[in-house]
């Protein structure tokens, strides 16, 4: 068995990584850590797990040496202390972003510092295999993935992959488990029930993951708050440089997800779930992607939806994790989601 241990298992990722590790058929999980929780059992803070394990939260300093260590720590906090934890783990996964982007200079554009330990960029993979399978495949390093990223960057990748797109606007509409468990004015329960609420108009973060992957293309992005817990729906308009249609679009799309086994096409023409949908993806690893043509001009308007804490966060981890190990990459991932929720 591969020894694995989460640092920050305290909040909402933390606690999906250990819920799935917990199932893995390859892994034992031996410390998670919350320094302000140390001594009392995991399942007073994600009570899902209550029965699944006696595990205890133990302190950073208490850390022993491990195959894995999972970082689920808050921006900057991994990168801090990268030193520190590569004595720690022969394999890292960082869920923050300190190492998504591999830019110095970008980092410092978007997160309004410079990088704490700008040598260690190139030595991380971004860990999304839909991009990155062959680089994860025995890497030892691993970032994490931005959720609207995640949603947004399936949603291109057709089109992108072709080199089709001239220029997007991208709208992610997102469910309030994408602030963390950290709760402020904004989040308190009379200010954030009911809401649509523009919280990004401009200038949101993930938008530097996004031109990292699909290129250098103008690209206008906005984040929405509305009420969900879990989920991101993605809606980008592509504007594309030739005209295309449904056959075209179909073969795009089936030929760049046709062997991934967490990407569904949802385009259906009949029935509630036509296109995807957050709401069914809950405590799952899918992303599902669809697409409707414009019949007006040459506008794709490309939709995917995904769990921001699962393919998002702690799914795509541990995917990445299989990927990296040689295990099957579906292990522990098996979860389909539940209908009605």
């Amino acid at each position: 068995m591969i020894k694995a241990s989460i640092v920050g298992a305290s909040g909402y990722a933390g606690g999906e990584l250990l819920r799935l590790l917990l199932g893995h058929p390859e892994i034992d999980v031996h410390q998670v850590t919350s320094n302000r929780l140390a001594g009392t059992y995991v399942h007073g803070t994600h009570p899902n797990l209550r029965g699944a394990t006696k595990l205890k939260f133990t302190t950073v300093d208490a850390l022993e040496p491990v195959d894995v260590l999972f970082l689920a720590l808050p921006h900057r906090t991994a990168a801090n202390d990268i030193e520190k934890w590569a004595q720690l783990g022969e394999y890292i996964i960082d869920l923050s972003a300190d190492f998504r982007l591999r830019d110095a200079a970008a980092y410092e554009k978007w997160y309004g510092k410079p990088h704490p330990a700008p040598d260690w960029l190139g030595k991380f993979v971004y860990g999304l295999p839909e991009l990155h399978r062959e680089q994860l495949k025995g890497a030892k390093y691993v970032s994490g993935v931005g959720c609207n990223a995640t949603a947004s960057n399936l949603a291109l990748l057709p089109l992108a992959k072709a080199g089709l797109i001239e220029r997007v606007v991208i709208e992610v509409k997102v469910g309030s488990s994408e602030g963390g468990n950290k709760h402020s004015l904004a989040t308190h329960h009379p200010e954030r029930v009911n809401v649509v609420r523009s919280f990004a108009p401009v200038g949101h973060r993930h938008q530097a993951e996004i031109q990292q992957a699909v290129g250098p293309i103008e690209l206008h992005f906005s984040g929405t708050a509305v009420e969900l817990i879990r989920g991101v729906l993605c809606t980008a308009h592509v504007f594309v440089n030739q005209a295309l249609t449904d056959k075209d679009l179909w073969k795009l799309y089936r030929s760049t997800y046709k062997n991934e086994p967490f990407v569904r096409i949802v385009k259906d023409r009949g029935g509630v779930y036509r296109y995807p949908e957050p709401k069914i993806l809950a405590g799952t690893n899918y992303a599902d992607v669809g697409f409707e043509n414009d019949p007006e001009g040459k506008r794709v308007v490309s939709i995917s939806a995904i769990d921001n804490l699962m393919k998002g966060a702690a799914g795509s981890a541990v995917q990445s994790m299989n990927l990296m190990l040689g295990f099957d990459e579906t292990a522990g991932l098996g979860f389909v989601g539940l209908h009605p929720i």
